[in-house]
């Protein structure tokens, strides 16, 4: 699993790889954490039935993005790229992450394959 997160101001971005979606779909929800030395920072996405947007929380160092089950059930099927909503003055996103246009040493094994290579082709 390789679940990105990515935070600019008042905007949370999760980004997952093809085994990430698999994953919430299948389990309904999916993880990371990244360690500090004594602390950790955890975040996930999980799939909720009692809400019909998205949210999120964060509580004991975690952020959790919650999606609505009807939204994300069937989300490894289909080409929805991702999901977004606006909590308050917190902007979320959800997305499929894709391979990058340029080069990078990073692992996108599981990656999406880029629309765009696909029609360049």
């Amino acid at each position: 699993m390789y679940m990105k997160i990515r935070i600019k101001g008042n905007s949370v971005r999760f980004r997952l790889t093809q085994s990430d979606v698999k994953q919430l779909c299948e389990k309904g929800s999916v993880s990371e954490q990244t360690n500090f030395g004594d602390l950790v920072f955890r975040y996930a996405v999980k799939m909720t039935d009692d809400t019909d947007t998205m949210s999120a929380s964060f509580e004991n160092q975690r952020i959790t993005l919650f999606l609505p089950e009807r939204l994300g059930k069937d989300w490894q099927n289909n080409d929805q790229v991702g999901f977004q909503h606006h909590q308050d003055e917190l902007f979320l996103l959800l997305e499929k992450d894709f391979t990058c246009l340029d080069n990078t040493m990073e692992d996108q094994s599981d990656n999406y394959p880029n629309p765009k290579l696909m029609t360049n082709q």
